[in-house]
């Protein structure tokens, strides 16, 4: 399998290419204003079957008989061990129509038809393309698949391998979300790339959680697979039951797969050679029935630093009933303003192909709740004229240059959005970006060639004043992550747009230190709770944290809290 020893980590920042003073100066300003690496690690195991009762007490029931020795036959007689963990599911579905509430009977049921998966898989049988013919004891099977009428859900383009079968380590999945139930959790992998991902808003491959599921008629045993995030519970024999979930192991395989740590360095580095990887992406098929929750992950980072949020979220149904998780992720290199002006533009494209019915909620953490709160704010021609000292009629730069600055500095606040949840946000900067570290780390930003030319263009017509972020190009993340940035102080001019409702989550090291500017000043170890406060919020809450506030347990309930608030209308 592709995922033996694969890894999703950093143990150090591969800066080799740079010289010392960016081995010095970037590494530092990145883990301050973004600093949350994490691992995730992902290797094959053998499942081990584990009868509940005790094996001194009772003899093992024929249904456990048929199991042991079907795990004996798996590899050098695949189609006979098949038919007898057919068998042993039959038996055990069998016992559930009686007692529905046997609980050896439903672990059986469902390590038997997780290993109906491994032996498809393991020793290449088909069932996928027709019914397949299983010897067993007692007469053979016939195994078909349940059709399913999407084309995106054609089981061949995925390889199927039980949850089971994976051990999955590292901080991002150290907290295991599962469901009990009935059913055997299979990880869904696509066999290649995602065609056209891009245009429908897909992932670059496919990393699913089904849970799969047998019913039997006579002889024929009937595999269905089904969606977790859309079925709460299924009927076997008359009965009904919980659908079964893992919602943890998925997410760790397409972290150690697509890696996308890799790339948080170069995208903050070279935003230039990423501009095409600025997308939303959903995580789930979309559904027009449920709220999307957009989330916005900040500097130098990636849309893994939500996986410990989404993971225990998704262990709640209320969440799992109402929302569907959808990611913002971009060049980090890049400055804020332009990333949530192609937001918007992305915004304006998804609505098209997957309309919402209801009003989003955005969760932004770091810079990305910068970028979340230009989505809430009317600002008409205010922050232009913060900058330009002048209004835009009035302020001659060629057509090319004044269109891009107008997208970054003119913003309406956007109809599809309910809600916005700030976390950790530098709202009114940083001072670590305005520091030496910062200016020096900030000259090492390549920008894309536009806004390079219309920095230039705009640099002369700008008169700074004494205070001012005084620097000779287009302003790049960092530059407007600087308290004294132009736009920093301009944009917190204009408040957010009445009506929207919005909240704050702040960290605190637990050093102590005061509210306001006033040194010592309380703050997460990058950004102080005099950047992250907002009169106004709904709610606010301090948690006990440094930057990485998104990946506090308490600040994931209070999401949970507000999303089930927001539910309620």
């Amino acid at each position: 399998m592709p995922f033996r020893n694969s890894t999703f980590a950093i143990t150090k920042m591969n800066t080799h290419n740079l010289n010392s003073l960016i081995r010095l100066t970037l590494p530092a300003l990145a883990l301050g204003l973004a600093g949350c690496a994490q691992y995730a690690t992902v290797s094959e195991t053998r499942p081990q079957f584990r009868p509940i009762r005790s094996l001194t007490a009772f003899a093992l029931s024929s249904v456990e008989q048929g199991i042991v020795g079907a795990l004996r036959k798996e590899r050098g007689k695949p189609l006979s061990a098949l038919g007898e963990y057919l068998a042993a599911a039959q038996a055990a579905a069998t016992e559930l129509g009686r007692n529905p509430d046997d609980t050896q009977a439903r672990a059986d049921y469902n390590f038997a038809v997780a290993r109906v998966l491994g032996t498809l898989k393991q020793s290449k049988l088909d069932a996928w393309t027709g019914p397949l013919s299983v010897p067993a004891p007692g007469g053979g099977y016939v195994l078909s698949v349940k059709p399913d009428p999407r084309p995106n859900w054609n089981p061949l383009l995925y390889s199927f391998v039980p949850a089971d079968e994976f051990d999955v380590r590292g901080k991002y999945v150290n907290d295991r979300t599962v469901k009990d139930g009935l059913g055997a959790p299979i990880v869904a992998i696509g066999r290649e790339m995602t065609k056209d991902a891009k245009e429908n808003f897909a992932p670059p491959r496919a990393f699913y959680g089904v849970t799969a599921v047998i019913r039997f008629e006579g002889r024929r045993a009937i595999l269905a697979l089904e969606d977790p995030l859309a079925t709460e519970r299924i009927s076997l024999g008359g009965k009904s039951f919980p659908l079964a979930a893992n919602f943890t192991v998925p997410m760790a395989v397409m972290l150690a797969s697509l890696n996308p740590q890799k790339h948080e360095i170069p995208r903050l580095l070279r935003p230039d050679k990423f501009e095409e990887t600025a997308r939303i992406t959903r995580f789930q098929p979309y559904d027009p029935n449920k709220t999307v929750v957009l989330v916005v992950h900040g500097l130098m980072d990636s849309p893994a630093t939500w996986t410990p949020m989404i993971n225990t979220l998704r262990g709640d149904e209320q969440i799992r009933k109402n929302f569907q998780f959808w990611i913002y992720s971009y060049p980090s290199g890049n400055p804020y303003p332009y990333s949530a002006a192609i937001l918007r533009r992305e915004i304006d494209a998804i609505k098209k192909k997957f309309p919402m019915k209801k009003p989003m909620v955005v969760v932004g953490h770091s810079m990305g709740g910068c970028i979340a709160r230009l989505l809430v704010t009317n600002t008409g021609d205010k922050v232009w004229t913060g900058i330009f000292g002048k209004s835009p009629a009035q302020t001659h730069l060629p057509p090319d240059s004044k269109k891009l600055l107008t997208d970054v500095t003119i913003f309406k606040a956007r109809p599809e959005v309910g809600r916005v949840i700030f976390i950790a946000a530098p709202l009114r900067g940083s001072d670590i970006a305005k520091d030496p570290i910062g200016r020096v780390g900030s000259m090492f930003v390549k920008m894309p060639t536009a806004l390079l030319g219309a920095g230039r263009d705009a640099l002369k017509v700008v008169t700074f004043h004494d205070d001012d972020l005084k620097i000779k190009r287009m302003a790049n993340s960092v530059d407007t992550l600087a308290p004294n940035n132009r736009f920093v102080k301009a944009i917190n001019t204009v408040p957010i747009t009445v009506g929207i409702p919005y909240h704050v989550i702040c960290g605190d090291r637990g050093l102590g230190g005061n509210k306001d500017r006033t040194k010592p000043e309380m703050s997460d170890g990058v950004v102080p709770y005099w950047s992250s406060h907002l009169d106004g919020a709904r709610s606010e809450l301090i948690v006990p944290s440094t930057h990485c506030a998104h990946q506090n347990p308490q600040a994931i309930e209070e999401v949970r809290r507000i999303l089930k608030l927001h539910s309620r209308g």
